[in-house]
């Protein structure tokens, strides 16, 4: 992230006169420069996982960011289906955290989906723009897993389960779903969905364009109906906007997680760490097959 031409405006050289350069001129402009934070896949906290979005892993990239010298704006590209509540809202607070503390606006660009938690992200910034054909909104809670009490039931297997505290077995899915259990995952489900509602609206206000039981009950739109319920601010892609917003010569610079340097080498020969792969895959792809993905 180190820029090479840091110290030029204050050298006595009239760099300026480069630019005008046939063919290397453009290398010599100095433009304004802004970071460029991709967030992009589910929001999950798991070491096990490759990709993904978590605070862990993006809370460096945010910082660093927020602490290069005289950038404008800090740009946001978002492709996410959502995922967990609190890393969406970890990383979401730290973003407004340092948006507001230092002064900078903050702005979203939808790629394929901002849906539930990618949604969370986006409303960080203080605008967001979409492609038409972007999946925009999702404002819900959802809960989902398998019920296999039948399944060991035919094939004779004994569940042997032995817990300290009444409710500590909730929702074991080796056995009968329970009313009261469904009923306390609702409580929560409620109480999460109405911290999501109020951060919405927080953070959109006044430009939200329709009642609440057609924004916030986990609908999704395409970027072009989103516009007009207010859930974005325009249609548009980053580097046009941009250029648009910040001059001709803006330079973006992307920032990324360190990659390893091998990352093609398994990370072991145990049989477990391929099956956690596996299941995370199918997780992923869950999410994002809700929205045609």
């Amino acid at each position: 992230m180190t820029d090479p031409f840091k110290d030029l405006d204050e050298s006595p050289f009239n760099w300026k006169k480069l630019e005008t350069l046939p063919l290397v001129g453009r290398f010599f402009k100095r433009g304004p420069k802004i970071p460029v934070i991709r967030l992009a896949g589910v929001i999950a906290d798991s070491t096990m996982k490759r990709g993904g979005i978590s605070h862990a892993k993006v809370g460096k990239l945010i910082d660093k960011a927020f602490a290069m010298e005289k950038a404008p704006a800090i740009a946001l590209i978002i492709n996410s289906p959502g995922g967990a509540p609190a890393q969406s809202q970890l990383i979401g607070g730290m973003i407004r955290r340092l948006a507001d503390e230092k002064q900078i606006s903050v702005i979203a660009f939808v790629e394929d989906v901002a849906a539930s938690g990618g949604y969370w992200l986006a409303c960080a910034a203080d605008q967001i723009y979409a492609q038409e054909t972007s999946i925009v909104g999702s404002i819900g809670v959802i809960s989902a897993g398998f019920g296999f009490e039948d399944f060991i039931d035919k094939h004779g297997i004994k569940r042997r389960l032995h817990t300290s505290g009444r409710e500590k077995s909730m929702l074991d899915p080796f056995l009968p779903e329970k009313p009261e259990d469904v009923a306390r995952l609702k409580d929560i489900q409620h109480d999460m969905h109405r911290h999501f509602i109020d951060w919405v609206k927080s953070r959109r206000g006044s430009k939200l364009n329709g009642r609440d039981d057609e924004l916030f009950e986990g609908r999704f739109w395409l970027g072009s109906v989103a516009l007009d319920m207010g859930l974005i601010d325009a249609i548009g892609d980053c580097a046009s906007v941009l250029r648009e917003k910040y001059g001709q010569d803006v330079r973006l610079v992307e920032l990324s997680p360190d990659k390893k340097l091998f990352p093609f080498l398994p990370r072991g020969l145990k049989i477990e760490n391929w099956a956690d792969d596996l299941m995370a895959a199918v997780e992923d792809r869950s999410f994002w097959s809700r929205f045609g993905l």
